[in-house]
């Protein structure tokens, strides 16, 4: 029998099933990821520590949807760059058009339990249990979280 503790991560599977769900559907996948020395991203596009990329097949080239990291080519700024993120620092993967996806803890425990619905363009975490729900304010191109039970 295989304990927890030896099963491959379910991230990056359900990354490449949101991916093929946006594009199948006509919406543009965006990624959102926590940055670290282990993510290569232009650091000028970094703000406050994450930076969200459009992993569309229109914005990019030689995507890479691995079980490790996601790679591939993009311009920023008209300057080609390489991309590499590793998936454990991936926050979330979610249709811009939409704001639907799914979001992800950035740390080493990935337990079902911890999964989060994007439902709209802020990226915060939300636990509303005990609060009225109330709008929060939103910047374009950013997932809002909130916690499935």
């Amino acid at each position: 029998m295989i304990s927890n503790t030896e099963l491959p991560s379910t991230r990056p599977y359900l990354i490449r099933a949101l991916y093929d769900w946006c594009s199948e559907n006509g919406f543009t996948p965006y990624v959102a990821v926590k940055v670290d020395n282990s993510v290569q991203v232009p650091r000028e596009y970094v703000q406050g520590g994450e930076i969200v990329l459009n992993v569309s097949m229109d914005a990019t080239s030689s995507l890479k949807l691995g079980n490790d990291f996601i790679e591939f080519k993009a311009r920023f700024g008209g300057k080609p760059r390489e991309i590499m993120v590793p998936i454990h620092r991936v926050m979330a993967i979610y249709a811009r058009e939409n704001g639907q996806g799914m979001a992800f803890p950035v740390n080493d425990d990935e337990s079902a339990a911890d999964l989060i619905a994007v439902e709209s363009p802020t990226l915060e975490s939300l636990d509303r249990e005990d609060k009225p729900e109330t709008p929060s304010p939103s910047s374009p191109g950013r997932p809002a979280l909130k916690r499935i039970k």
